[in-house]
Formats: C-alpha cells, structure tokens, sequence
C-alpha cells in the first residue's frame, strides 16, 4: 500500500512538472509570436525575400517589435511579406517608414528592418502598407569581393613584370636606375635646361630696358593696369546695387509696415465709432 502511494505521489509531480514546463513553453512561444496583447498588421512588397521566412522577427530601431505572419507571392517580381506588430509601438512607426531586409550577424537568420520615417508625422493604420528598399544580396558582395581580387591579381602581375624588367635593365627607366653615365647625362641635361631658362629671364628683363621694346612692355602693363581696373570697378558696381537693392527692400517693408498700421488704426477708429453709436 505505501509502495503504490509512493508510485502515485511520484507519477503526480512528474504529471505537475510536465504541465508546469508545458504552460511555461506556451507563455514563452506566444510571447514570442505576439499571441498575447494587442497587435495590428501592416504589409510591404519586395522583388526578393532573401531567404526571409514566417516567424522572423521585425525590428524597429534595433528592438523586436513583431514577426512575419505571411509571404505570399503575387507575381514573378513581387512578394507580399505580411507583419504582426506590437500595438505600443504604432505610434512611432509613420506612414513614410521603409522596410529592408538583413541578417541577424553575418550568418545568422533574416530580419525585417524597419527604419522611421523623416518626413510624415501619420501613423501607419492598421492593415497598411509601407514602402520598401531593396537591400545588399550575398551574391552582390561577392561579385564585389571577385571583382576586387581579380583587380588585384592583375596589379601584382604587372607588378612583376616591372620588377622583371628593372632587374634585368630592360627599357630607358631601367637604365636611367642601373646605368650611371645615362644618370649623369640626364642630370646634365637638366642643368643646361635650368641654365637657359635663367639666361631668358635675363633676356627678358635686358628686353624691357631696351628703347625698342620699353614701348611694348609698357603698353601690356598699361593693359593689365587697365584690366584691373575695370575688374575693381566692376566689383564696385556690384556692390553698390546690392546694397541699392538691400535699400530698396528695407524700404519697401518699412512701407508696407506703415500700411499695416494704417489699416490697424482706421479698424480700431471704426469699431470705436461703432461701440460709440451702441
């Protein structure tokens, strides 16, 4: 008799545990899949869903605010994705938010992004729908990536076909690196160069001093003294009607202020008189 008491005793907690454990996986699924409280629905349109499946979750400003209740395809570039949202949160969600798709971490499940709006101040309704942005596909970012290191392949080939080429002193580079008389010869050459631009400055500043040039200088200077001129006289002008046109608008306010008080006074003279005759 104690024996089958024990046995009931034992197979009555087990049986409690069991319920208790069961009530607490409800409450904690429902919770999750927004079963309890107040919720409403609103919808966007995708080209692609990305791998986006039913029961992911929605976020807004990086908080879980609902989940994906359906994805249903309407044609073969439009996919409907159906949210169940937490009602505390429509208020902030406005009828200009967009909605994206990203990954939760790098390899992780997909997400519904919505970000606000900037420019609306209407709530979404319930039942409706917001726009939606076409985000960065895996395949995209490694074409990407592909792209890149191929680029780089290429460099590093030419690379060593320039270094081939340096070591092996093929080509005028090569030589002018590897060769030191063709250095010197270069170094020369720069010399002379720098020597004869020196000598035609001289020249130059010989010319303006000689009577048979003295009247073209000094005609170009004039003409450059004149530009200059005409350039700060220019800018003057300028100035002057913009201050005239500055003028010109305070005027026209302090005119149109005086109206204004005008009017104000002959109202306030007129309903005087009419409280008068009352």
């Amino acid at each position: 008799m104690d024996k089958q008491s024990g046995y009931t005793w034992k197979l009555g907690m087990f049986v409690t545990i069991g319920l208790l454990l069961f009530i607490l996986a409800i409450y904690f699924i429902g919770k999750q899949k927004n079963l309890f409280g107040s919720t409403f629905n609103i919808t966007s349109t995708f080209k692609t869903v990305s791998g986006l499946e039913v029961g992911n979750n929605v976020r807004f400003s990086g908080i879980n605010i609902g989940t994906i209740e359906e994805i249903r395809l309407v044609n073969d570039s439009s996919v409907v994705v159906s949210m169940v949202i937490k009602d505390d949160v429509r208020e902030f969600i406005k009828t200009d938010a967009r909605a994206s798709i990203g990954s939760d971490g790098l390899m992780g499940d997909k997400v519904l992004t919505i970000s606000p709006g900037v420019k609306s101040t209407k709530p979404v309704e319930n039942n409706g729908a917001i726009a939606s942005v076409h985000g960065i596909e895996m395949n995209d970012i490694m074409k990407s990536v592909k792209k890149s290191v191929d680029n780089a392949g290429v460099i590093t080939e030419e690379l060593a076909i320039f270094s081939h080429s340096m070591n092996n002193g093929n080509g005028a580079l090569a030589r002018l690196v590897r060769d030191d008389k063709m250095a010197n010869s270069v170094s020369n050459t720069l010399n002379n160069l720098e020597s004869g631009t020196k000598g035609f400055s001289e020249n130059m500043e010989a010319a303006k001093s000689n009577f048979l040039f003295k009247g073209y200088f000094k005609k170009k200077e004039k003409e450059k003294e004149k530009k200059q001129e005409e350039a700060q006289k220019a800018k003057e002008e300028k100035e002057k009607a913009k201050e005239e046109k500055k003028e010109e608008k305070k005027e026209a306010k302090e005119e149109k202020q005086k109206e204004e008080d005008a009017k104000k006074a002959e109202a306030q003279k007129t309903a005087e008189a009419e409280k008068a005759k009352k």
